[in-house]
């Protein structure tokens, strides 16, 4: 099975293809001290994990089964 969603998207990207990760994002605010889809909605993924100290693998690990659960 191959990833739905990639480093290098934007969180906008992300959202806007599958609208269940919006609430990945934000179980991660608190996290991050900031409203991520607020602040950093035009970022990549990788980015965001990198500037706000979020394990990437997890988060798209965790992003990616939200998507296939929507697209079910």
């Amino acid at each position: 099975m191959s990833e739905r969603i990639t480093p290098d998207m934007t969180l906008l990207d992300v959202v806007h293809q599958y609208r269940a990760t919006e609430a990945i994002f934000r179980a991660r605010d608190e996290q991050a001290g900031e409203c991520l889809l607020c602040k950093a909605l035009f970022e990549t993924v990788a980015d965001v994990a990198a500037r706000y100290g979020l394990d990437l693998h997890t988060l798209l690990a965790d992003l990616d089964a939200a998507a296939s659960k929507e697209t079910r």
